[in-house]
């Protein structure tokens, strides 16, 4: 395909949030103005090299809370995190007894987040911003008085400003090299990580330090820390052996419905939203189902932001801890020296799963939101021709998630049902959160 046809499409997908945006965002409709930008978002991670899973999950939790303080600082139940969540201080107040446009407030809170976080972002996408911009001015500002326009940007940009600034100090503002450091040296032994791929710059792995971000509603990055995975062995009777054999025994007799699982969850970065972002469009649909007010859309966005984030850094702290060695490596070197993996496997080390820490959050916040058992159909992957699938719970969801890293061959079962574990620990932080008074 030739490179201009490609930029062609990548306008139109990254575009088609505005078109959307048109016909829908409206002075007055806040809940809308977010949802219309995070559909956005979603197409930037997609297009933003540096966006691996957890930097993903990082913005979209800063994102949240941008969202969440513009439109709780407009509401006499409205109750800001500040204090609830670690580092960030007392947002400065509206200022009493004059008038703010809360569609006005919000779009500046979350275009001036959204452009700092992505403006790393390719030409394509910095058009796509500006061009929401220019919409978004021209839908919200009609009819709506010069000095109320005004004071409710000069809001806006004051949270976005408070919230960027919080943001610096976490650890994890700066990505060099797309996260992969340029010197690193790998841990000794049988047990321990090695590289998986032949790219150059994955023969280290992806942000080992991530795990050391501070954290948002979990009190520490070790508050939910996991035991120790199975102990290394090559003998055929050990765990870890059996682990292993059970990883390619799947992998030999994988079922069609368990490939497509696979494929479905598989999130990759640059192909997809990412796994956070997955459950963000999850998220958005149920809104927009419900039609939320932007209150409640606030809220399921900041939570589930928030416990997302917390669960890579979490994951990625038991992941430095143990430094585990993937599947495929202890595979090809005691059963099968040319066996290989439906899915290519990640750059970093194995224990916990990923998709299972964040997604054992995902589903704590999600439920303690929508309830227990509540059904629904994700479609995050439909416009890339894959059929959508139903779900009676979250907890459904987030067991398949996990358990679709075991069927791409890439995890073991202990960092699936223990990542799970340690994501439910994790969620049940930001569930905690008080958003109202």
């Amino acid at each position: 395909m030739k490179r201009t046809k490609i930029r062609k499409i990548f306008a139109v997908v990254l575009l088609m949030p505005l078109l959307v945006l048109g016909n829908t965002a409206h002075a007055g409709e806040p809940a809308k103005v977010i949802v219309a930008w995070y559909d956005l978002i979603l197409e930037l991670v997609r297009h933003t090299p540096t966006y691996s899973p957890p930097v993903a999950s990082r913005a979209f939790a800063y994102l949240g809370v941008a969202t969440h303080e513009a439109i709780a600082s407009g509401r006499a139940d409205g109750e800001s995190l500040a204090g609830q969540i670690n580092g960030l201080t007392a947002l400065p107040r509206r200022e009493s007894g004059k008038a703010y446009d809360d569609a006005v407030v919000v779009y500046a809170a979350v275009s001036l987040t959204t452009q700092n976080f992505f403006g790393n972002t390719g030409p394509t996408g910095e058009r796509a911003m500006k061009a929401m911009l220019r919409k978004q001015e021209k839908e919200l500002f009609q009819g709506v008085a010069p000095d109320v326009i005004e004071r409710s940007k000069a809001y806006g940009a004051v949270i976005a400003g408070h919230v960027l600034s919080w943001s610096e100090s976490d650890g994890g503002a700066v990505i060099e090299n797309m996260g992969f450091p340029l010197q690193y040296d790998l841990i000794e032994g049988k047990s321990h990580w090695v590289p998986t791929s032949a790219i150059q710059q994955q023969q280290a792995p992806l942000l080992p330090n991530w795990g050391k971000n501070r954290t948002f509603a979990m009190p520490s990055r070790s508050s939910c820390p996991l035991p120790p995975p199975p102990e290394y062995s090559e003998e055929p009777t050990s765990q870890f052996y059996l682990e292993a054999k059970d990883v390619y025994d799947t992998s030999k007799s994988l079922t069609e419905e368990q490939e497509v699982i696979a494929r479905f969850w598989s999130d990759d970065p640059m192909m997809s939203p990412t796994p956070p972002g997955h459950w963000i469009y999850i998220a958005l649909r149920l809104l927009e189902d419900e039609r939320a007010d932007a209150a409640r859309a606030a809220d399921v966005l900041a939570r589930l932001g928030i416990a997302i984030a917390d669960g890579f850094i979490g994951c990625w702290d038991s992941k430095y801890q143990y430094d585990l060695l993937r599947p495929i490596t202890y595979i090809r070197r005691t059963m099968d020296p040319k066996w290989n993996t439906l899915l290519i496997t990640p750059p970093f080390p194995e224990y916990p799963s990923g998709h299972s820490s964040q997604s054992g959050a995902a589903e704590v916040v999600m439920a303690s939101l929508f309830g227990e058992s509540f059904a629904f159909v994700d479609a995050t992957h439909e416009r890339d021709g894959i059929k959508p699938r139903k779900f009676a719970s979250f907890r459904a969801a987030a067991e398949e998630a996990a358990i679709s890293r075991l069927y791409g061959g890439i995890h073991f079962r202990a960092a699936i049902e223990r990542g799970l574990e340690q994501g439910r620990c994790i969620g049940k932080h930001a569930a905690a959160l008080k958003t109202k008074r």
